[in-house]
């Protein structure tokens, strides 16, 4: 017979350490999109020489682990520069560095994928540069970087686990938090598996959702 020592008030402790990783991957991939555009932007009007200082800024975020990025971060802020800022606000500015990093190369590669002619019909009836971009250019690029963005999204709501070693509880520190008192690994890490599937799953189905609809348009 099943029988376990899992109570309601641990599966609300656990819904909580959930409402933080959603918290922390929805500020990290706004905030991460917002300035991977600008990034991505920069890096295609400027070019591969222009640009080439903005990308190797870039080329850190995305080539050092997220996990040694979180405790450098942590330890230079408090320890160095002792500017008192909490785990969460150290995770949050360290996931969105790391959103835009791989923001700006998907938004770069799909603003090259709009067809030269088209910019230059736009440009030929008199479009300026910031109406070719954002009637024109940024529509069109949206729908050829969507599926990627959404990986992106997923990706940085599973590496958001990593935020725990800089003191931030989310859902799986929650985990192991439960499993230590309880001693019932298997059925925690299956609760907690449900709990991150019931967090990517919508967002999947409406990428999914918005790809079918654009593609028929």
């Amino acid at each position: 017979m099943f029988d376990t020592a899992l109570t309601v008030n641990d599966l609300i402790f656990l819904a909580k350490g959930a409402g933080m990783t959603i918290f922390v991957t929805v500020i990290s991939v706004f905030f991460g999109t917002v300035l991977g555009i600008l990034f991505g932007v920069i890096r295609y009007q400027l070019g591969p020489v222009w640009s080439a200082p903005l990308m190797f800024v870039l080329d850190i975020f995305r080539s050092i682990p997220l996990l040694i990025q979180l405790v450098l971060a942590y330890a230079f802020l408090g320890t160095v520069l002792r500017l008192g800022l909490s785990g969460l606000t150290v995770a949050c500015m360290v996931l969105t560095l790391y959103t835009s990093a791989y923001c700006a190369e998907i938004v770069r590669g799909g603003i090259e994928a709009v067809p030269l002619t088209l910019r230059r019909a736009s440009r030929s009836l008199g479009l300026t540069w910031g109406q070719d971009m954002t009637n024109i250019v940024l529509p069109l690029a949206t729908r050829v970087a969507l599926p990627s963005w959404i990986g992106l999204a997923l990706g940085v709501m599973k590496d958001s686990a990593l935020v725990y070693v800089v003191q931030v509880t989310e859902l799986l520190k929650s985990t192991q938090i439960l499993i230590t008192r309880l001693q019932e690994p298997l059925l925690l890490l299956m609760i907690c598996g449900a709990f991150y599937f019931l967090i990517s799953f919508p967002v999947a189905r409406i990428g999914g959702y918005l790809e079918r609809r654009w593609s028929n348009d």
